[in-house]
């Protein structure tokens, strides 16, 4: 497998956690770096990681990886983004309060569910002898760069339109989630 590829599935891995950084953009409108670099290295790490964890792996587990690891990320994305559907509809007390506060288990969680994915990739990595070293350092620094890029995207959108654009999080979550879903279950195919 040459780079071209190797980079083209690095973005293609790096999607779910660049639509998951714009979401958690939206409840930071106040871009504070701290808070961008961990999203960005949580995201990219996870994404550098699974792939490694999957080659090391190979076959010998992955009829049991693959039977559930779409519903772990469908549930995670669908409870998180049901928690940002139901607070898009409440009312903001107090209208200076703008920024949530950053939740480490969150942005851990999310990094698991969005790099599960990735797990699966480094499985088949193993069976095409790619080399996985070069492959992990690919996917992680795509992710960690575009989810910089969509942490500020969400903020710049996320103080203008907080409510409406938390609730397009929300459903961009689930849908992110569903999709994952589907896929695996052989409902859908991209």
């Amino acid at each position: 497998m040459g780079i071209v590829e190797l980079i083209l599935i690095s973005i293609g891995l790096a999607m779910d956690a660049f639509a998951v950084s714009i979401c958690k953009g939206i409840k930071m409108p106040s871009k504070k770096f701290w808070h961008i670099l961990v999203i960005a290295l949580f995201f990219g790490g996870f994404q550098m990681l699974m792939p490694i964890i999957g080659w090391f792996l190979g076959s010998r587990f992955e009829t049991y990886i693959t039977n559930f690891d779409h519903w772990i990320a469908f549930l995670l994305l669908f409870i998180i983004g049901g928690k940002m559907i139901i607070e898009s509809f409440k009312k903001d007390n107090d209208e200076s309060e703008v920024t949530e506060k950053f939740d480490l288990k969150e942005i851990f969680i999310l990094a698991i569910a969005t790099s599960i994915d990735a797990l699966a990739v480094g499985i088949t990595f193993a069976f095409l002898k790619v080399n996985i070293l070069l492959a992990g350092s690919l996917i992680g620094i795509i992710t960690c760069a575009l989810s910089v890029v969509g942490v500020v995207i969400g903020s710049l959108v996320g103080g203008k339109f907080k409510n409406k654009a938390e609730l397009l999080g929300g459903i961009i979550l689930v849908l992110i989630g569903l999709k994952i879903l589907l896929e695996h279950l052989e409902v859908i195919h991209f």
